[in-house]
């Protein structure tokens, strides 16, 4: 059987990469460079403990604060707000209490599995050195700043992943470069990073290459279907032949769906992040620090400096003042960081109101597939969600239950 995957980031080619290696014919298609999307700027984390819902009311409570300051953590552009308005009502509605208890069961359920997966598909692609053996550290100036983010802590707890609350010095301790200001840690060790996501990415492509797939160029204007698809038709009048196709598109993953007729509440999640290549310092862990949205990750030969939301669409412009403004927040817990030797970079996270990602059959034409709306999870879920998919479409029985994450869920 000929499968096609359209999109070449890190959660279509680990299900090209699984797919392939289980017996299907995977052409693996992008209008772009294998890995350019999302899956080159990433935080490089495996974020194990970040799977919470973003709806929960203490989250959208903020937003319109959020919205009102030019250097708040999320951000809409004026002109947008109405295009949002669908989504946001979606969201708002995600936030009722027992609904944000299945919504976190459900993300918890893929994060317990993470290791399962990644791990394996590491050995035997002989890429376990990409991953690193240090976690994270989770950043508060003072208790006031730990009890706003208890909730984050108390998920921990009943999910039982895995932490440790350390003092300032004992956080100093393992990051000397870290500020005085930092009176409170929480140790996260199964948020590893990884050395370099865009190299991992298109090493798995090679791996890919190797035991037979393709990747092909072309950007998708339609589909064939009669009674299931039967072909992707590209730019230029071109096609390819299809028994299956898979839509692993990211945040561009909705405008594939409506030419299929499958509409989907799929947003983007703009994010930004500064490459610093001489950083003046040197770090082991990465850092969160919740109350000022930025994250910092050794990673990709430098230290790459990330967060913040913003919410403009597809087409906009960026806006690379969320840049300036993370690296100024990260010198406020790295004091001696320099900002030299730097790239600025812009990409679209794939983001449903409920931010569970759809990994499912179509529910309309035999024979498609989605898989997106990993949000800030991509390379965090890429392995799990390469497992899941490979049994779903090959008719194995997947690990979990596969209801909550259906495409006809909304």
């Amino acid at each position: 059987m000929t499968t096609v995957i359209v999109g070449a980031g890190v959660i279509g080619t680990a299900i090209a990469y699984e797919l392939q290696k289980r017996g299907r014919q995977v052409v693996l298609l992008d209008k772009d460079e294998v890995g350019r999307g999302a899956s080159y700027g990433n935080m490089a984390s495996i974020a194990v403990t970040e799977f919470m819902p973003a709806s929960r009311p203490s989250i959208w409570r903020q937003i319109p604060g959020w919205m009102l300051n030019p250097e708040g953590p999320v951000r809409v552009r004026p002109g947008y707000m109405p295009k949002l308005v669908p989504w946001f009502v979606r969201f708002v509605a995600a936030s009722r209490p027992g609904k944000l208890r299945q919504l976190e069961a459900e993300g918890a359920a893929l994060s317990k599995r993470v290791y399962d997966d990644l791990l394996p598909l590491l050995r035997e692609t002989g890429l376990e050195d990409e991953l690193t053996e240090k976690g994270c550290l989770s950043l508060y100036s003072n208790e006031a700043e730990f009890h706003a983010d208890r909730e984050h802590i108390d998920i921990l707890e009943r999910f039982d992943f895995p932490h440790q609350r350390l003092t300032g010095a004992q956080a100093r301790e393992l990051e000397p470069e870290l500020s005085d200001n930092i009176g409170i840690a929480v140790l996260l060790p199964q948020n590893r990073s990884l050395r370099d996501p865009f190299r991992l990415v298109n090493s798995l492509a090679q791996r890919f290459i190797a035991l037979g797939g393709e990747i092909r160029r072309g950007d998708v204007v339609g589909f064939n279907c009669s009674d299931r698809v039967t072909a992707v038709r590209l730019a230029g009048d071109g096609q390819i032949m299809a028994d299956e196709v898979i839509i692993c598109a990211g945040a561009y993953s909705a405008l594939l769906s409506r030419m299929l007729g499958e509409p989907m509440p799929l947003e983007t999640e703009r994010g930004y992040h500064t490459q610093i290549m001489s950083p003046g310092i040197s770090m082991r862990h990465s850092i969160i620090w919740p109350a000022r949205a930025f994250m910092v990750t050794p990673t990709a030969g430098g230290i790459r400096v990330g967060g913040t939301v913003e919410m403009a669409g597809l087409d906009a412009a960026p806006d690379y003042r969320r840049s300036k403004i993370t690296v100024r927040r990260a010198q406020t817990a790295l004091p001696n960081l320099r900002c030299e030797n730097f790239s600025e970079w812009m990409g679209h996270r794939p983001a449903f109101p409920d931010t569970v990602p759809v990994m499912s059959a179509s529910a309309k034409v035999r024979g498609v597939f989605y898989a997106t709306g990993h949000g800030h999870l991509g390379v965090t879920y890429a392995a799990t969600t390469a497992r899941l998919m490979g049994d779903l479409i090959t008719g194995a029985t997947p690990p979990i239950d596969m209801r909550p994450y259906r495409i006809d869920r909304f």
